[in-house]
């Protein structure tokens, strides 16, 4: 299956070597950090499973991210804490791809996702008339499903593009984990082809859900100012705040990494990544339990049942 890298079969994530005093304390940092992930969207999952007030499509899609987050963060975080503990900084070339291949599909699963639930969000502010008939169990499942296929089909071809490419040194990525454009530098033949094409296929599959995440939010933002009273226009914006806050800290990342020019900085765009691979994934959950009513009636209950279980 990885017959197309012959000349180098192994790479070395250089990660954070340039904070070589700081790889305890790093490791520490992360360890917490995916400790907490896993802990903050497993719990948010039982309680969207098991109370019923939160049987609805927003955290029905909520459940959804909660649990992409789950994969998103063990795709990278397990890796990156092993590299910072042992200071084994090599990865095969397999091993490498089948990390670029999950991460690519989670992150591309997760725009769609996002704009699906501004499309939620949407209906509940400017139809909430129609929100129940059109935003139904039925059309829930198939918007979460169809964004689940949307991100295969994309991360199928972008495989397809990247087994095509052999690496024939340097065999060092400067990163902290198996990222598209410092993998694609690596290429030894048709580099600018195989970089354009990548662009332009992550182009097509993201930037649409992009754009009516956008295009939601303007539509919201105008209801919102055309609601005469300030108590008003307050608690609408309130129903849409936390998706809002999610949403702006994902893209800005991404907007940070890929479409601002590069510069000798390597750390600006580490940090950059550190921003959408690992904080969103503990972030989204707090931010949606911290800001939402609903969730933290939801969370007193269920400390309450486990109290009387152990009383």
């Amino acid at each position: 299956m990885w017959r197309n890298q012959t000349e180098i079969t192994e790479f070395i994530l250089l990660g954070f070597g340039e904070l070589y005093h700081l790889q305890i304390v790093l490791f520490l940092i992360f360890l917490v950090i995916y400790i907490m992930t896993m802990a903050a969207n497993i719990i948010a999952i039982l309680l969207i499973v098991n109370d019923r007030h939160l049987h609805t499509p927003m955290y029905f899609f909520l459940g959804n991210l909660s649990c992409l987050e789950i994969f998103y963060s063990s795709t990278i975080l397990p890796r990156t804490l092993a590299s910072l503990l042992t200071g084994d900084k090599k990865i095969s070339a397999s091993g490498c791809i089948t990390q670029l291949y999950f991460f690519a599909f989670l992150i591309s699963t997760e725009c769609y996702l996002l704009s699906v639930m501004s499309f939620d969000r949407y209906l509940a502010v400017c139809k909430p008339l129609q929100y129940a008939t059109i935003m139904n169990i039925r059309v829930c499942v198939q918007l979460v499903i169809a964004s689940w296929l949307n991100s295969m089909i994309f991360t199928s071809i972008f495989l397809g593009m990247v087994l095509k490419i052999q690496f024939c040194g340097p065999h060092e990525i400067d990163h902290f984990y198996c990222d598209s454009l410092p993998l694609v530098k690596l290429s030894c033949n048709h580099i600018n082809l195989v970089k354009n094409v990548t662009i332009i296929v992550s182009f097509i599959f993201t930037f649409p859900p992009f754009v009516l995440t956008l295009t939601s939010y303007a539509y919201i933002i105008i209801t919102i100012l055309k609601i005469p009273s300030t108590t008003g226009r307050q608690r609408t914006f309130a129903t849409c705040s936390s998706h809002l806050i999610v949403v702006s800290i994902f893209y800005g990342a991404l907007i940070i990494v890929y479409l601002i020019p590069k510069t000798e900085t390597i750390n600006l765009n580490k940090l950059a990544s550190v921003l959408y691979t690992v904080l969103p994934p503990i972030a989204n959950p707090l931010i949606y339990s911290l800001r939402n009513k609903d969730v933290k009636e939801a969370m007193k209950k269920m400390m309450a049942n486990i109290l009387k279980i152990h009383v």
